[in-house]
């Protein structure tokens, strides 16, 4: 039995299996697979076997992984070849019988641990025989797994997807970057399974929630670790090496190998790409969210204190919080069966600081649900996300004599623009309402009281009513600018005081400009103004004032913002009126013209354009392509300097090399910005065969 059984050769058929179970693009020759799922291997033996038919009980299967597999921890399985498969567990039958060869398919159980496996021949009595290694991984596609997501689409986009985009800017001026998550290059699964290694409780790799934790913990210390603070540079080329940000897999690559171009503080933001990747990668549907105007660092308050100068320029920071311009994270999809009914779905990855628990118990996991209800009791994280898109902002002015005065400011409320990419197009997809109920609602009442009233109970401080400053003698202030400002221009901005009242009024008002990093950080003070005006009883007055870059006293810096504020003081009463606008500063256009649709291995032509609307001209203007599947590594060219007025034009041809929905991205770098990028996409289509 023994001798007629020896294995000649074993086929995992790679290239099929992968086709399959969705992982044909991570590789050809290795075969990874996913759970639940069957997949076929051949066993070629030395000699026929159909004599030793009735003696199959006696070989059996052997799927380990880990470095100390063992049966207790569900990191080791022997299992029958038998002709009935049990689903829910290890399991292998034969399909198919030749002389010398028998088709089987295994079948891992849907809640099998992920991660590098060995699978050996077990024959009673002799020495397990090593048939070859494979990789597992989770399965959305059934029903049975804990990431099963039904719609197809959405797993297509959530899953297999590795073209994305990551929505910046302000909530008035979403600006999309075009991100290349590449959770199927060759090395990236390696690397994220070297990264959940370093949890040594291998039995809980088959829960994703417990694996999401893990990763989100690990890539939120290496994010601390490994950004750096932006160094100064006067040097163009440097400059535009510094902020490359084009994808996750170098971000990875050089946070867990070190080799390659450091991630600096001002694209702090792509952790959360770097984790959609990685559970992409895993098998666990995964998204990046952007919410513009976020209150972070509130330790669950719903109150955020601003100061500001006379001059209306912002004066550090208060105790309470800061409000991001924009803050991103990952969400990631999979039932929670330890929790209440309801908070399956959508999960927010909430990495912190490291605490007594150590760096593997520095994530959580809350459901988005959580945070629209506010349930606070689910998990003390859902306070803090709660805050994040409900808390109010309260100003101050710092007077001249140290003492604080409150404002009477439009409140702003955060959180009112949370958006993600839209499940199989390029549109930006408001999903504000999985977060929280509609402004003014009575839901929205309900659940803000509820929130109050649990704080007041466990004797924290609510801090969710915004003080309230009422005057007999009131004035009002409105700010009306532009939602961008060319790169290098000027926009028209508008300040309309109303007097409501019998009495003629003396104002003071100030108007200051400062640039602002994404995470609210100050990076500036660029210009202010001040004018005295009188204000007629019951007047409506208007101030029209321009608003230029060459009145700043510097350049912004590269991936900043403009934050106007506007002030007006009532000289009588000091009745301080206060108004603000985040303006983002956009560059000029990069124009891209090609077809929508092509044929593999056929010559394409991308038109590419751009205006120079700048006083200066543009030099060392370099032009980089890049494109999986169109392109087949990175083209740079160097290009003539663009006088003012004038436009650059110039084509480039490339020859596609793989069908499906591709994406071309083009960049641009020369001496006034860095880092200019656009899009396009194309369908490629096989070539039609010769009749």
């Amino acid at each position: 039995m023994g001798q007629a059984l020896r294995i000649k050769s074993c086929d995992f058929q790679a290239e099929r299996n992968n086709e399959e179970h969705h992982t044909k693009d991570i590789s050809s020759r290795h075969l990874v697979v996913r759970r639940g799922q069957p997949f076929t291997i051949w066993l070629h033996f030395q000699a026929p076997v159909h004599a030793f038919l009735p003696a199959l009980k006696k070989v059996a299967l052997i799927a380990q992984t880990g470095e100390q597999p063992s049966k207790a921890n569900r990191t080791q399985a022997t299992f029958p070849i038998s002709s009935l498969g049990d689903w829910k567990q290890w399991s292998a039958m034969v399909e198919e019988r030749e002389a010398q060869s028998w088709m089987v398919s295994v079948t891992a159980p849907s809640d099998a641990v992920i991660g590098h496996y060995s699978l050996l021949l077990q024959v009673l009595g002799r020495k397990p025989r090593l048939l070859g290694h494979f990789t597992l991984l989770f399965n959305p596609w059934v029903r049975e797994d804990a990431v099963f997501l039904e719609n197809e689409a959405q797993r297509w986009e959530y899953l297999l997807n590795q073209n994305g985009l990551i929505y910046l800017g302000t909530a008035d001026c979403i600006q999309e970057e075009s991100w290349d998550f590449g959770q199927f290059e060759k090395d990236v699964l390696d690397l994220s399974l070297d990264l959940l290694s370093v949890d040594k409780q291998v039995e809980e790799w088959g829960n994703p929630v417990h694996v999401a934790c893990i990763l989100g913990a690990l890539l939120h210390v290496l994010k601390e670790k490994c950004v750096l603070p932006t160094p100064q540079t006067q040097d163009a080329q440097e400059g535009a090496l510094l902020n490359k940000r084009r994808g996750s897999a170098p971000i990875l690559r050089q946070w867990l190998t070190g080799r390659g171009r450091p991630v600096y503080d001002g694209q702090a933001w792509v952790l959360a790409a770097v984790a959609c990747t990685v559970l992409r990668c895993l098998g666990i549907p995964a998204r990046v969210v952007t919410t513009f105007a976020s209150a972070q660092g509130t330790g669950g308050g719903l109150l955020v204190d601003e100061y500001y100068n006379e001059d209306g320029l912002q004066n550090g920071e208060g105790q309470r919080g800061r409000i991001w311009i924009f803050q991103t994270s990952t969400e990631c999809w999979m039932t929670r069966p330890t929790l209440p009914q309801g908070y399956g779905g959508w999960q927010i990855l909430y990495p912190s600081a490291p605490k007594e628990g150590g760096v593997l118990k520095a994530c959580d996991l809350v459901p988005v649900r959580a945070v629209k209800e506010g349930t606070l009791g689910l998990t003390p994280a859902v306070a803090d996300l709660f805050a994040a898109v409900n808390a109010s902002c309260v100003v101050w002015k710092c007077c001249v004599d140290g003492t604080l005065e409150l404002t009477n400011s439009s409140t702003k409320y955060v959180g009112n623009n949370i958006s993600t990419k839209g499940v199989g197009n390029d549109r930006c997809e408001d999903i504000t309402q999985n977060y929280k109920y509609p402004e003014g609602s009575l839901q929205e009442k309900e659940v803000l009281e509820k929130v109050q009233r649990e704080k007041v109970e466990h004797g924290e401080d609510s801090g969710g009513c915004p003080p309230n400053l009422e005057t007999a003698d009131p004035l009002y202030l409105f700010l009306e600018a532009p939602s961008s400002l060319p790169l290098g221009g000027d926009a028209q901005l508008s300040v309309t005081l109303v007097n409501p009242g019998d009495q003629e009024k003396t104002v003071q008002l100030a108007i200051g400009v400062q640039a602002v990093y994404y995470n609210g950080v100050l990076a500036a003070d660029l210009w202010r103004k001040k004018l005295p005006l009188t204000l007629s009883a019951n007047l409506v007055r208007t101030i029209t004032t321009s608003l230029s870059s060459s009145f700043f006293e510097g350049s912004p810096p590269e991936n900043s913002f403009l934050r106007l504020t506007a002030v007006a003081t009532h000289s009588k009463s000091s009745l301080t009126c206060f108004a603000q606008e985040d303006i983002a500063i956009c560059r000029p256009c990069l124009d891209i013209e090609m077809p929508e649709a092509a044929e593999q291995y056929q010559p394409l032509t991308a038109s590419v354009s751009i205006h120079n609307s700048l006083d200066a001209p543009l030099k060392d203007c370099v032009i980089s392509l890049l494109g999986r599947g169109l392109i087949h590594r990175e083209r740079s060219y160097r290009l003539a300097p663009v006088r003012p007025g004038n436009t650059l034009r110039t084509q480039f041809e490339f020859t596609p090399m793989k069908v499906g929905h591709q994406r071309l991205t083009v960049e641009m770098d020369c001496n006034m910005f860095q880092n200019l990028t656009n899009y396009r996409s194309v369908t490629v289509v096989a070539p039609e065969l010769a009749a």
